[in-house]
């Protein structure tokens, strides 16, 4: 048997055995230079839709085309060695049936070369993880708040403050796990709630504004250092910020570009003597 062309990269199924032992380490990723930095310090790169709004300047991710999921997870699996890489189903991409879900995931899995795939929804998408997962598709889960319904929710907020609320989020997770999910990120829930539903389930619960208790935690990466700022949620930690620092450097090099400082002799290319 070959092994050319085989990594040591992690996999969902390593994911998923992490469950109760440390915390798993996830971030998002959109390109292949932000991959080759993140790749050494994370379990997980997700090529999230929100690239829509973080890199596209789009008010919600509902625009974000399946050809750009492509394209995206493509320049991330060039950066990647080490960590697993799921690549996010775009709205509009498997909702309309098991089949399309189906199509759709294994072109990301051919074209990109990725882990596996993400889609949100919990009840009304368990037959579809179902029907994924038992032709090799590997699915990471999504429930709670879920930015591709955002238009039908009414708006970003934390959502489980009501036992209906909480009802509903309690059987979604237990329905993306009980599908054959490797893992769930379980975004803008109260904390008691995703510390519960995490306890209860068997596959990881990777939080996003929920738990310090779930199995992993996601930022996205434009978040944690800084870049991103139209807005910042509650649940966002700057570890860095490179915003102003950015900005200042396109400042510096404007000026110098102006006083013909810049190029110095040092940079330019000299005939031959």
């Amino acid at each position: 048997m070959s092994t050319v062309g085989q990594t040591k990269r992690m996999r969902p199924a390593a994911i998923e055995a992490m469950k109760g032992t440390r915390p798993i380490v996830s971030l998002t990723a959109y390109t292949t230079p932000i991959a080759r930095l993140l790749d050494p310090h994370c379990d997980l790169l997700l090529v999230g839709d929100s690239l829509g709004m973080v890199l596209y300047g789009m008010e919600t991710t509902v625009g974000v085309t399946l050809d750009m999921m492509i394209a995206h997870g493509q320049g991330v699996m060039r950066g990647v060695k080490h960590a697993c890489v799921i690549v996010d189903l775009p709205f509009g991409s498997y909702q309309e049936s098991k089949e399309q879900a189906f199509r759709n995931a294994a072109r990301i899995l051919k074209e990109t070369g990725c882990d596996g795939v993400k889609l949100e929804g919990g009840e009304e998408m368990a037959d579809t993880i179902a029907f994924l997962t038992a032709r090799g598709v590997p699915v990471f889960g999504h429930v709670g708040l879920m930015p591709q319904q955002v238009n039908a929710t009414g708006g970003y907020r934390s959502l489980g403050r009501s036992d209906k609320e909480a009802d509903k989020i309690r059987r979604d997770a237990k329905a993306v796990a009980d599908a054959g999910a490797f893992a769930v990120v379980v975004e803008g829930t109260i904390e008691p709630l995703a510390r519960e539903i995490t306890a209860s389930i068997s596959i990881p619960t990777i939080g996003i504004g929920a738990s310090p208790a779930c199995d992993g935690q996601i930022l996205v990466s434009d978040d944690m250092l800084g870049l991103f700022n139209d807005f910042k949620p509650r649940f966002v930690k700057h570890f860095a910020e490179l915003a102003p620092v950015i900005s200042k450097a396109a400042e510096t090099y404007a000026e110098e570009v102006k006083a013909r400082t810049f190029p110095g002799p040092e940079h330019t290319f000299q005939p031959k003597k």
